[in-house]
């Protein structure tokens, strides 16, 4: 399997579907399935029963995964696609917009 090129903590920017053009940090990454969960993305109505943890219950607002082709890295405050290019023996992100190294 490749390596994903949007890995948790990236600052993302959502190119389609509801939440388009709003920005957010990666929360978490789902690998296998090619979803992430972006800060204030993507957000859903989650109604829970009361529990020990929960004493109230209720209807809560948390986020869901999206599709990772659904969002764009930004470098720079700007979206860009992202590649990789050998530097010495290690293997970097590169920002195909300035050919930057992402960290």
């Amino acid at each position: 399997m490749s390596s994903l090129k949007i890995k948790k903590g990236d600052t993302v920017k959502v190119i389609a579907g509801k939440d388009k053009d709003k920005e957010g940090k990666v929360l978490a990454v789902d690998a296998k399935n090619h979803k992430v969960l972006v800060e204030g993305v993507n957000m859903v109505v989650k109604h829970s029963k009361p529990s020990a943890a929960n004493q109230q219950g209720g209807i809560t607002n948390k986020e869901a995964y999206i599709d990772i082709s659904n969002v764009m890295l930004l470098v720079n405050g700007r979206p860009t696609r992202v590649g990789f290019r050998m530097d010495g023996d290690k293997k970097v992100r590169v920002a195909k917009a300035t050919g930057a190294v992402i960290n």
